[in-house]
């Protein structure tokens, strides 16, 4: 990952406290990501956060695992499910970059608000895809800072404050550059859709039903 667990755990209790920026939006994403779930799907959540998107899927699923880098993070997550009643999601301390390789497990993975902020997104998304079963979704939300001179001008500041070790590293992405690495991983894009301008990209990403199973 891009960054060290400190400044997510740093910041983790704040984090869980505040508002989702636009609840509209997000309850869209919700709604749109349950059209491609089913009752028997296993699902994996990488960069899950406080866990408030795996617990509010994981009626719709049989399983959900969610990995974040910051212990913080996947302790509130934890304490979140517990007292939510909510027994089908695991959280665990871990990373999509180390997380082991094997064959193609899961339905569905997710990753919200997490590419832009990985050292090497084209290998994470290559990782992905390996780990989808034939005919399954990844499904995304990305922030695309190269689509804008304002969102260039918040990378570059950003980044100033990732080489003295205070803020994660940030990958410009522009809504193409995405959609044409998702692209050249193998996947189709089934869905694709930006709130508003600036706003986080969408996207629901499907592994072809005939690709070859990851050995």
């Amino acid at each position: 990952m891009a960054s060290t667990p400190r400044f997510w755990d740093f910041i983790a209790e704040r984090y869980a406290r505040q508002p989702v920026a636009d609840e509209a939006a997000y309850q869209t994403k919700l709604r749109v990501s349950r059209e491609y779930f089913r009752p028997d799907m296993q699902v994996l959540e990488f960069g899950c956060g406080t866990g408030s998107t795996a617990i509010a899927h994981a009626p719709f699923v049989a399983h959900i695992r969610g990995i974040d880098i910051s212990p913080k993070m996947i302790d509130i997550a934890r304490r979140k499910a517990a007292a939510a009643g909510i027994d089908n999601v695991g959280f665990e301390v871990s990373s999509i970059d180390t997380l082991e390789d094997g064959p193609s497990r899961y339905d569905a993975v997710m990753g919200h608000s997490i590419l832009h902020l990985v050292d090497h997104p084209a290998a994470v998304i290559a990782k992905v895809h390996a780990q989808l079963k034939p005919g399954g979704v990844f499904i995304s939300s990305t922030m695309c800072l190269g689509d804008s001179l304002t969102q260039r001008i918040i990378k570059a500041v950003v980044s100033l404050g990732a080489v003295v070790g205070l803020l994660p590293s940030l990958t410009a992405f522009t809504q193409q550059a995405l959609r044409d690495t998702l692209l050249a991983a193998g996947f189709e894009i089934a869905h694709c859709w930006q709130p508003k301008p600036g706003a986080a990209v969408f996207i629901v990403a499907r592994k072809p039903d005939n690709a070859e199973p990851a050995t």
